[in-house]
């Protein structure tokens, strides 16, 4: 049994947006010499995601006008009670909840078995700082 651990560093320059780390985290996966297992992709932030889907612009874009709905930027302490401890971001950490915080995907003959347009996306929701992504590899 192999195990692997790898970290990924993203700052996203705006306070919402997707990146696809598919690349990353592939290349991950191939550097470890796992050929059948488990990969984990996880946020290490708790205003940040994780999650798989579609690399379709319209759809990212989707994504961020439902999410300002759901929980729309406001950094006064009468909109969330959370921004009462000094912070602003009251709403990044009801959209990381939403959007959740880690995906597994099998590995087979050394590669990430997708469906068809599945990718590895890294969702920032409190940009302009730098955040780590956890990648562990489990597997023979």
């Amino acid at each position: 049994m192999k195990s692997t651990t790898r970290y990924l560093t993203f700052k996203v320059p705006r306070r919402m947006g997707f990146l696809n780390i598919t690349p990353e985290v592939e290349k991950a996966v191939r550097e470890s010499g796992v050929r059948e297992g488990l990969c984990l992709v996880n946020a290490m932030h708790i205003t940040a995601s994780v999650f798989i889907n579609d690399d379709e612009p319209g759809l990212h874009e989707d994504y961020e006008r439902w999410l300002e709905k759901l929980a729309p930027f406001d950094p006064s302490p009468e909109k969330y009670h959370h921004n009462r401890t000094g912070e602003d971001n009251g709403d990044a950490h009801h959209k990381r909840q939403i959007m959740g915080r880690e995906v597994v995907v099998a590995v087979t003959a050394g590669r990430l078995d997708f469906g068809p347009w599945e990718r590895i996306f890294y969702g920032e929701f409190d940009g302009r700082r730098s955040k780590r992504v956890l990648i562990k590899i489990i597997g023979e």
